[in-house]
């Protein structure tokens, strides 16, 4: 072997030549990335199905005995600080880290705070959620960019790559809740949490020993910092960490930092970063002018995803809280936990995102462009809300039970606009995002994703406050409403979307 071949294996540059079509024609990296994002979903949306049942239910039950909609909202708050960590991480991997060694320590941090949450205290509880937090925030955006580093820029197997890259995501999404809720409903809800570090600890297992199959897998991070600089980000990181830590102890101490206060905080983070993200890259020396007039119908593009995520996110809070309390948990005759709803979601998108690849390929030039897409997307989320306004109509009180099929129905509508939405929006988002900010590209997705678990951080609260008609229904109906504004656009984001379709 020449030593060059020596040197490009030991910096884990590129995997093993033969590993190019191993898996079903692809590299035999996906399968290792792949396999790490079913462990790594099955572990954080298994835990969120049966987290806000555990923040609701009563201490008596092992829960944490919160009202339904402060439930929902602290549920709520930490998708969006899940979110905004990402943001971050995305830099950590860029700068420090490595797309390697962000996702190692990402998902080490993620095992951690799921034992945590095992252990059957409050205290804990938070202790796990805040290391879920960091390590998702390390983890998620950057599986992946490793994904991408599989493939040749003009690889023809790039786009049916990242479809079983996002199928594997929806097989993780199906079986967490299936697994998690039946220990939640029969053992009790640390059981659960138990098996979601169990199943994060296989994920991390096959990660390490899968490594050489992965591209870009070196120490060193892609566009590393200077010496000097590098060491002033880290005191700054590790300064700025410990500052903000005693700091909201202080705060929680003297009783000013209430959990109320800590969500508005975050909404409020979800609100100003995006504001401030996008500012930059309009008045950056580095965005042409010609990328500056891309930036206008991404923005549309940005709200409509927040629209649509919105509701999306409340498919595993108000969701899961109406089919606890008012949904039957029998189909055809077999009895299953209420949480086992949140798997429907998974299942119909494992099922749709081939047949809806299928449909586009048919189509060919004749397919919707990416901007009707969304709009469709976001219109069919907005139909899932809409649904649920019959069966909790016309009732004397609260102690009705609405067929399970209303749930199912709505989670089916949710899940083929999930399939419409997120592919063609971060698609879009990848080509129309400036040069020089195209290392960052998921940095802006996760801003939408953030503002939409900030925004749902407060809506939730009136859960408890109006009729359930009325909860779905306004938000159902704006969500309609913004779709329908997306299509209206159409023809004006046609001619400033290119080089999108």
């Amino acid at each position: 072997m020449s030593r060059t071949a020596i040197d490009t294996e030991a910096n884990g540059e590129q995997p093993p030549p033969e590993d190019d079509h191993a898996f079903f024609g692809h590299p035999r990296g996906l399968l290792t990335l792949s396999g790490l994002e079913v462990w790594e979903r099955f572990s954080f949306l298994g835990m969120q199905a049966i987290l806000v049942l555990y923040f609701a239910d009563s201490v008596a039950n092992e829960g944490l005995g919160m009202a339904p909609g402060t439930a929902a909202s602290v549920a709520a708050a930490y998708g969006t600080l899940v979110y905004l960590v990402s943001v971050a991480g995305g830099w950590l991997a860029d700068r420090i880290l490595g797309s390697y060694r962000a996702v190692l320590w990402g998902g080490i941090l993620i095992a951690l705070g799921h034992y945590s949450m095992a252990v059957p205290t409050a205290a804990m509880t938070w202790v796990g959620l805040g290391l879920i937090s960091a390590g998702t925030g390390l983890l998620k955006p950057n599986v992946a960019t490793m994904v991408g580093k599989l493939y040749a820029t003009d690889d023809d197997r790039r786009d049916a790559g990242f479809a079983l890259y996002y199928m594997a995501i929806n097989i993780g999404a199906f079986a967490g809740p299936l697994i998690t809720g039946w220990l939640a409903d029969h053992r009790g809800y640390h059981w659960g949490f138990s098996a979601a570090a169990i199943g994060m600890t296989l994920g991390l297992a096959q990660y390490v020993l899968g490594r050489r199959h992965l591209a870009g897998r070196k120490h060193s991070a892609e566009f590393a910092l200077a010496p000097d600089a590098l060491r002033r980000a880290v005191r700054t990181i590790i300064v700025g960490v410990v500052v903000v830590a005693v700091l909201g102890v202080l705060l929680a101490a003297v009783g000013w930092l209430t959990m109320d206060r800590f969500v508005d905080l975050l909404t409020l983070i979800s609100v100003l970063a995006p504001v401030v993200y996008f500012w930059v890259m309009f008045k950056s020396p580095r965005v042409t002018a010609e990328e500056r007039g891309r930036l206008k119908p991404y923005i549309v593009l940005f709200l409509a995803s927040v629209v649509f995520n919105f509701i999306l996110f409340q498919a595993y809070s108000t969701m899961i809280l109406l089919a606890s309390t008012n949904a039957r948990t029998t189909i055809l005759g077999f009895d299953f936990p209420a949480s086992w709803y949140a798997s429907a979601l998974g299942a119909f998108e494992v099922a749709l995102a081939p047949v809806v690849a299928a449909v586009w390929a048919r189509m060919g030039h004749s397919q919707p462009h990416a901007s009707n897409k969304i709009a469709f997307g976001v219109i069919l989320g907005g139909l899932s809300f809409l649904l649920m306004v019959v069966p909790t109509s016309g009732h004397a009180d609260d102690t009705y039970q609405m067929a399970a099929w209303w749930i199912v129905g709505s989670y089916l509508l949710l899940g083929l606009g999930d399939v419409l939405l997120e592919t063609s929006g971060m698609s879009a988002t990848s080509k129309l995002a400036p040069k020089a900010f195209s290392s960052q590209t998921m940095s802006l997705w996760f801003l939408s994703l953030a503002l939409a678990n900030g925004i749902q951080a407060q809506t939730v609260k009136l859960y408890d406050d109006v009729s359930k008609p009325a909860y779905f229904g306004v938000n159902g109906a704006i969500a309609v409403v913004a779709g329908l504004v997306v299509i209206a656009l159409a023809p004006w984001l046609r001619r400033t979307m290119h080089p999108v379709h």
